[in-house]
Order: structure tokens, then sequence, then C-alpha cells
């Protein structure tokens, strides 16, 4: 199979195709034929609640890159645009998430995002790198679950031919609004080995108190790990690849691009909405029969020596996690340490198997619920524009 990330290769034999509307089949000499050429296709408007087919596509071939753009739109609106791809002639797909969350931000807030596998460039440009090999067929297909028009451009690139061992990509997604205390929260799970997880955009909407939200350890179990598991983290920050805390930034193959905070608040209060990846490309995560990965939701707590009736209060609820806390014997602090948490997490999943298998599409009230915009957030200062196009027909 030709190595497409080998820059030296020549090839002129690799056969190159793309789909858009403008050449909707991705047919060879077949695109542009609108308008005699001149841009008499683009792109098209999404009715509230249309599904629209974006290609429908015989195999052997891989898809190298998924690009497309949408209006700026309230976090509602933003989430309410679905994904979902079928392979060969399965009824049900093997990829369902908000379009968003797919290039690698969730709570329906795009931010500049540029990482190995996806980038969001300047916010508005939606990038997907994650190779999609299919055998037969593949069908992709999108949904406009908001209530809006929404005026809508795409292109996806593909090369023809087989790839050796080539499994195909499954992407999930999941919330627990809120989660379950002690209770980790799953971000993958269910799909028969042999497989790849290759990585995970994840969401946080902090509801707890305290200090800091990320203490919870990343656990991956794998091919009959039971009570505990292979891959064991040291924390969220720690597994997206920074230390002490985190801020917003973005890097190769792991970062924290979205960070939603009120004005005025330091590096060191909790932010509301949080959105991290982590891209498991050099790092594999390989399994044999079957995979669970899972986050706690373990944050870290100060008591000052005012607040006892809190710090019982806590005690009582069985909020202290690890080994206990620390009671230092001076000073303003009463006690620090670790302590359980309920947040709001979602997040989606992206894994390759050897076969295609059905996923549960998602759940469009439960991925919007809750995530309006706080009254500090500005919208985005075209929204206003186009909504004015859409009222003029």
């Amino acid at each position: 199979m030709f190595d497409v990330t080998d820059l030296t290769r020549v090839s002129p034999v690799l056969d190159c195709r793309a789909v858009s509307f403008e050449n909707p089949t991705g047919g060879r000499g077949a695109g542009g034929t609108a308008a005699g050429g001149r841009k008499g296709a683009p792109s098209r408007r999404l009715e509230p609640g249309e599904r629209i087919t974006l290609a429908d596509l015989r195999g052997p071939a891989t898809i190298r890159h998924v690009w497309m753009t949408f209006p700026p739109a309230p976090p509602e609106v933003m989430r309410a645009i679905l994904l979902e791809v079928f392979y060969d002639e399965l009824d049900e797909p093997s990829i369902s998430v908000p379009c968003v969350d797919f290039f690698g931000i969730p709570h329906g807030r795009p931010v500049a995002l540029s990482s190995a596998l996806g980038a969001i460039q300047e916010g508005r440009g939606f990038n997907s790198f994650i190779p999609i090999a299919f055998g037969r067929r593949v069908r992709i297909e999108l949904v406009n679950g908001s209530a809006r028009r929404l005026p809508f451009y795409y292109q996806i690139d593909y090369t023809m031919g087989a790839a050796d061992g080539a499994g195909r990509l499954h992407a999930t997604f999941r919330r627990e609004n809120p989660t379950t205390p002690k209770r980790d929260f799953v971000i993958e799970e269910g799909l028969r080995g042999p497989g790849r997880f290759v990585g995970c955009v994840v969401g946080v909407r902090c509801l707890d108190a305290g200090s800091w939200y990320g203490e919870g350890e990343v656990k991956v179990y794998r091919d009959g790990d039971r009570a505990l598991p292979t891959i064991c983290g040291t924390g969220l920050e720690d597994y997206v690849g920074s230390a002490w805390g985190m801020n917003a930034h973005a890097a190769l193959y792991a970062g924290a691009p979205l960070d939603v905070r009120a004005p005025g608040a330091g590096p060191g209060d909790i932010p509301d909405f949080v959105g991290f990846y982590r891209w498991h490309v050099l790092d594999p995560i390989m399994f044999e029969r079957e995979l669970r990965v899972t986050i706690q939701q373990i944050g870290y707590d100060v008591f000052r020596r005012d607040e006892a009736e809190r710090l019982d209060r806590a005690q009582a609820e069985g909020r202290v996690a690890g080994l206990g806390l620390t009671r230092p014997a001076r000073g303003p602090l009463l006690a620090h340490g670790i302590v359980e948490r309920v947040d709001d997490y979602c997040a989606t999943a992206f894994t390759v198997c050897a076969e295609a298998q059905p996923v549960p599409r998602v759940d469009l009230a439960a991925a919007l619920a809750d995530i309006g915009r706080k009254a500090y957030e500005p919208p985005h200062p075209a929204e206003a524009l186009f909504q004015a196009i859409d009222a003029l027909g």
C-alpha cells in the first residue's frame, strides 16, 4: 500500500479522489460541473432536522481528510450538527457523534485548535486527518438537528485501493450529566477486538466546588482486566501531557484548547467548561478482545481553619479520596488533599476495530442539555450577520 506519509514517494497511478457538492460521487473528471465550472455549487442550505448524504462510495479506499464548515452559532446549535458513518451494508452507524466534538472540541464551543489528527482553523474551519478505511462501501451522512437553517460546505479527500490490515474507524459519544459519586466515567467500552484505541475528546462541565477538578486517573482495561487496569495514569492534566493544573493549550498529540471561565477568574479558579484531547499515535493502545477506558472524578480541595463545618460535611459524605487529607499543625489551612467530585462529563472516543460494528447513536437531547452560554460569554461577531442573511431567504 502506498505510504502517504512518505513525501519522497511518487506514484502517479495512485487514484486520488474528492467528494463535495461540486462532485458528489467523487467521479473522475466530474468535479465542478455546475455553472460551467465557475463555482456553481460549493455549498447548500441545511433545513432544520434535515439529513443529507455527504458521500456514498464504493471501495476499497481510505478517506484521508474531512473538511467542513458551518456558520458561528450558539452552543446548542453547533452541537446539534451530527455526523454518522455506515460501513458496507450496516443499517446502524459505526460513527455517531456531534460534528464539533468529532473535530476536537466539546460543548458546542469551537475554538482554534491545531493537532496531529485534527484542526479547527481560526475556530471555524473543521479538519480531521484520522484515516477512515473502508471495504465494499461507506456512507457518510450529516444531520442538522438544530432549529436553524444553516449554510454548509464540505470536502472529503480519499484514495482508492485496499490497505493491508486496515481496520474500521469507530467514534462514539457518551455523556453523564451529572456523574455518579465514586463511579468512573466511561470514555470507551463495548467494541470487539482486535482493535486500537486512537484517542478521545473529553469535555467537563464543572459542577462541584473545590480548588481543582482534575486529579482523576485515566485507566485502560484490556483483554481480561477486571478490578484493576493494565494502564493507569496519574491525573487528568498528566494524561493531557501538562502538569500542576491545566490552562488552555494545544500540542500535536494532546491539549486542552477549551477553557471557559468568568472574567476576572484566575488560573487557580475552576472553569465552567473544559475540553481536552489525547491522540495515541506514537504510544499505541492495542487490544485483542476487549477494551474499556475510564476517567475518575477526583479533585483537590483546601479547607481553611474557619471551614471546619465544611470539612466535617465532606468527611461525613465520604468524599475524602486516596490516602486521606493532610492536616497541617500550623498555618491558615485546616486540611487539604484529594476528594471525590460530581461533575458533567462527555467524551467522543475514536477506536479502530478489525470489523465494523454498530455504536450507540447520539441522544440529541442529552447532548444539548445544560450547554447554553453563560451570561459573560459574548456571541461570535459574525452570528448576527448570518442570521440576517438567513432572514432574507
